[in-house]
């Protein structure tokens, strides 16, 4: 309920990650379940080939309202899919405008984009992927420095079907940040050379990084955009690509093969499309902007304590309602300290799960600043004690 879970024995948790950066507005929203229920009973599912429905219509429609720059919608059901359309909507662009030498794929280092083949491609450089590299597609992994994506592009571009980031934070990478005008930069440098620009706003989106969409701080609109995760309010799977018009014309014709063909049983599920709607309607009535600045303030205002109260802690960050500090020492996923650091807050009544060495905070909107400020405050007085119990980097 709202921003905490409850154990079968009774404990509560606050839920300081949003479950892995899909609870948007807290658990149990009474206005998502309510339009969850109502869909339900209304129309439960529909093969959406040849077939349409209310819900995905207007989520659509909201969609593009809500990102201007965008044409059409394309469904799908997770993050990882989403981004998948997005590189096969890239490479069959180009092929379908009579350019099919762009067959480069570009990306960043340290990015994540899910578990599937062509976004483990694009991740390999986030070091998940190592037991399928030797069969994984070419993706070219460009290191996060401007000198080194200009030379890139100014190499390959005229190869270079599209290239993939994560604007503004690289999220399963390690939260790495990145101002607006550096990642400006890389999109100008791809733009030059005519690249279709990707992004993979799967976890950036929905206002985690203190507007709507990360792109909206940018003065780059991109060609393709992938979202999910806080799509549905975190109550169920649905994800979708978004592309410009001008894209989306190079898919029409008489012949199949120009067409995207690229479909699942659920595709655009009414209830999740639902779910959603009832999400982006949420911020129609202002509230989750209103806690969207109040967590910023807090992380703004208590970050910086937490680091002088426990030694070792360094590069404190923020970006929104992100917040990060990286742990004492060089651990790994799994390692003994960030699994210590994980129960220690598990029975501090905190869920808070370190990614290796990096822990950090991206809690549901309908958080208090209070209970926000207590969360910092217990993690300032069992971190020292966590940290001394598991420092290995296994």
């Amino acid at each position: 309920e709202g921003a905490y879970l409850y154990t079968q024995s009774g404990e509560r948790l606050l839920d300081c990650i949003s479950s892995w950066w899909t609870c948007l507005h807290g658990h149990c929203h009474p206005d998502v379940v309510a339009a969850i229920a109502q869909q339900a009973a209304t129309l439960d599912h529909v093969l959406f080939a040849g077939h349409t429905h209310t819900p995905a219509v207007e989520l659509a429609e909201g969609l593009l309202s809500a990102a201007p720059g965008f044409g059409k919608v394309f469904y799908s059901d997770n993050g990882s899919t989403a981004v998948e359309v997005a590189l096969k909507i890239a490479l069959h662009y180009w092929q379908n405008i009579g350019q099919p030498q762009r067959t480069r794929l570009a990306a960043l280092e340290h990015g994540y984009h899910g578990d599937t083949f062509g976004a483990m491609a694009a991740g390999r450089g986030s070091g998940f992927f190592y037991s399928y590299s030797a069969v994984l597609p070419r993706v070219d992994i460009l290191s996060p420095e401007t000198p080194a994506i200009e030379a890139y592009f100014q190499e390959h571009g005229a190869d270079v079907a599209g290239f993939l980031l994560e604007p503004l934070v690289q999220g399963a990478g390690g939260m790495r940040m990145y101002a607006p005008a550096v990642v400006d930069a890389w999109c100008a440098a791809a733009r030059k050379s005519g690249a279709l620009v990707l992004m993979d706003e799967v976890m950036t989106g929905f206002g985690r990084t203190g507007t709507l969409f990360a792109h909206q701080q940018l003065s780059h609109t991109p060609d393709v955009l992938c979202l999910s995760k806080g799509i549905t309010g975190g109550m169920l799977p649905l994800s979708v690509t978004m592309t410009t018009e001008a894209v989306f014309q190079a898919f029409l014709g008489e012949s199949f093969s120009r067409a995207l063909a690229h479909g699942h049983s659920y595709t655009a599920n009414p209830i999740a499309c639902a779910a959603a709607l009832a999400s982006l309607r949420l911020f129609e009535s202002g509230a989750p902007q209103r806690g969207m600045a109040a967590i910023a303030a807090t992380h703004t205002r208590c970050l910086p304590l937490l680091c002088a109260r426990v030694p070792g802690l360094t590069n404190p960050r923020q970006t929104g309602t992100i917040a990060a500090v990286d742990l004492p020492g060089d651990a790994v996923y799994g390692s003994t300290q960030s699994q210590a650091v994980r129960l220690a807050c598990y029975k501090a009544g905190l869920l808070l799960r370190p990614m290796g060495k990096v822990l950090y905070f991206m809690p549901p909107y309908c958080v208090t600043s209070a209970e926000l400020e207590q969360a910092y405050t217990t993690l300032a007085e069992i971190l020292p004690a966590a940290l001394t119990g598991g420092t290995d980097g296994r």
